[in-house]
């Protein structure tokens, strides 16, 4: 099996707790990135120790309350699922805090991490905050939330984003990276990939490869499977029959997501 692809877990870690994923970035063999899928039952409590790390969680479905100990957010989360395609909403805690959720329905969150030097305000980020859009065209079409584009000012070095791509289309299409560190053409962000399927017995495919070929690998991807991308392309093809989320994690050395296509692919765009 691919090093890149992880697979689902169902483990549970105390009463009311199942961690699905929990990587730390040296587990990922990363620099910027670490994650953990986790799903609580209602009336249940997780705890997290940011440390030298800053956090975004990201309600992905039910409602509960998140506290740093100096400010409580109550009752956030908007969907049930997240094929409900509708912006939820995520909570951004610096480093050094303790954090407790709190669960006031059964829910599901995703806990984005990278590297923070400096503490910085505890901030909701609304449902409505949400930057909403669509990209592509064709069979390349995908509906997109920008929960923490590089434009917004809350995180020091994470980028946060949730892309819903509908059966028999493509998306991150026509692929493209972003693994270097020579801004204004291009900058070097490590990514992740979290992904859900409806129905949720389907499969995606993803390829992560680079100009060389030194990395390339294409892996099946099942409901709640996550992807790493430490570097080059990385596009993902979607079934007919299903509809696919997926949730991406960007961080690097500079908060700018500057990208190139493959420019053997890149002729699609100018299609009449």
């Amino acid at each position: 099996m691919s090093t890149l692809l992880k697979k689902a877990k169902n483990n549970k870690v105390s009463e009311g707790v199942s961690i699905v994923h929990n990587y730390s970035s040296a587990e990922l063999d990363l620099n910027y990135i670490g994650f953990s899928v986790v799903e609580i039952s209602k009336g249940y409590t997780y705890t997290i120790e940011t440390k030298e790390l800053e956090l975004c969680v990201v309600m992905l479905s039910g409602t509960a309350n998140v506290s740093d100990r100096e400010e409580t957010f109550s009752n956030i989360g908007q969907r049930k699922s997240v094929f409900d395609r509708i912006p939820t909403d995520s909570v951004y805690i610096s480093r050094d805090k303790h954090v407790q959720i709190e669960a006031t329905s059964d829910i599901k969150i995703i806990c984005c991490f990278a590297p923070c030097n400096e503490q910085r305000p505890s901030e909701l980020i609304k449902s409505e905050d949400n930057s909403v859009e669509d990209r592509g065209q064709y069979n390349n079409q995908r509906h997109v939330h920008n929960i923490l584009p590089d434009t917004h000012k809350a995180s020091e070095n994470l980028l946060v984003v949730e892309v819903y791509t509908n059966q028999a289309n493509w998306s991150s299409y026509p692929p493209h990276k972003h693994d270097q560190d020579n801004l204004p053409e291009e900058s070097l962000l490590e990514e992740t990939y979290y992904h859900e399927i409806n129905p949720k017995q389907g499969f995606v495919f993803q390829r992560v490869y680079t100009d060389d070929r030194s990395l390339d690998e294409t892996m099946a991807v099942e409901n709640q499977d996550a992807v790493v991308v430490p570097r080059g392309y990385h596009p993902v093809g979607v079934p007919d029959g299903y509809d696919a989320y997926y949730l991406n994690i960007m961080a690097g050395p500079k908060k700018t997501w500057k990208f190139n296509n493959d420019k053997d692919h890149e002729w699609i765009l100018n299609r009449k």
